[in-house]
């Protein structure tokens, strides 16, 4: 009874969520410390998931406030580190110059600094690619620069996928760029789509973060088939698919593989696929149990989740009423 009076936590919107070192190692640089960083990224190795996406946070962090990246690169000019968070940074520039709007909803304008942007971090990038030859990320990034222009870069985009996985044959950030790519509302369909999320779910070994792919590609299907630009509006009918018999398997499969090599780690990508079960729990009426434990585990770590964005007009929206339904 007294769950009830319960309030959900205060959403954390930091996009480093969980990774307190990652907080640590940002803030300390954009302070003028920006050796914090180095030290941070030459101690993450070749954990190539984790590298990812500290190196996203880092990028969107000097997207916003470049003058400790300036100082790097004119201490250590070819410190590969600098070269893939300079393109990072001009992706994040162009992300928000886009917007997060639908097509329609987007000015001419705003396409034209996108394209613009993504150019020059293609450019970034490449140099980034010379210093960095074992990485898969720089390749993930690249890319990424292709959305703005992505119909007639498809060969491109390939291309640079297929570089990308003979670095590590199931790098997340890598397939989640080709199920983005790849779905309707860019420059694909729904089949290509799943055929992109399925394939290395069933591909990768137990625990291994792409697993959970499908999920996202089922978050895209009832986006664009049941309201794309209208989000709350629509919530029943797109929840009303993750009711489906077909859906709620794919996705228990999904997570028992996530979870078959032990319970899966916070930092990476930890937070984020916690917030997709618990956000596809929640469409589906499914193991409310199960996703009061995942909240739990996420505490108020929101970040930056987009897949609650494509429920609810505001990503904390969603995430409060996730929590209160399985409270």
């Amino acid at each position: 009874m007294f769950g009830l009076f319960r309030k959900p936590p205060t959403p954390d919107t930091d996009y480093a969520q969980a990774d307190l070192e990652l907080r640590a190692a940002r803030d300390r640089a954009i302070a003028g410390d920006w050796a914090a960083v180095r030290h941070l990224m030459d101690a993450t190795g070749r954990d190539w998931e984790l590298r990812s996406r500290r190196l996203s946070v880092l990028g969107s962090a000097a997207g916003r406030s470049p003058r400790w990246l300036d100082a790097w690169e004119a201490a250590v000019p070819d410190d590969p580190t600098v070269a893939i968070l300079r393109a990072d940074a001009l992706l994040d520039q162009a992300g928000e110059a886009r917007g997060s709007k639908s097509a329609r909803n987007t000015s001419r304008e705003q396409f034209q600094e996108f394209e613009r942007l993504s150019h020059l971090a293609a450019q970034a990038s490449r140099r980034a690619l010379e210093l960095n030859p074992d990485d898969p990320y720089p390749w993930a990034t690249r890319m990424d620069t292709m959305f703005a222009n992505g119909r007639r870069q498809r060969e491109e985009f390939a291309a640079a996928m297929e570089e990308s996985v003979k670095r590590d044959p199931f790098n997340f950030e890598t397939h989640l760029s080709a199920v983005s790519f790849l779905c309707q509302k860019w420059y694909g369909s729904h089949e290509q789509m799943f055929a992109a999320a399925r394939g290395p779910a069933a591909a990768a070994p137990a625990g291994s973060s792409v697993t959970m792919l499908p999920l996202l590609a089922h978050f895209e299907y009832a986006l664009r088939e049941y309201g794309f630009d209208s989000r709350a509006e629509s919530l029943a009918a797109k929840a009303e698919y993750f009711h489906r018999r077909d859906v709620i398997q794919e996705i228990d499969w999904c997570a028992a593989k996530w979870r078959a090599a032990g319970e899966p780690r916070l930092v990476g990508r930890g937070i984020t696929l916690r917030h997709w079960l618990a956000l596809a729990n929640f469409l589906g009426g499914h193991d409310r149990k199960g996703t009061k434990a995942l909240l739990a585990q996420i505490g108020p770590y929101l970040g930056s989740t987009a897949a609650y964005g494509y429920f609810w007009m505001r990503q904390a929206q969603g995430f409060q009423a996730v929590w209160k339904w399985a409270n």
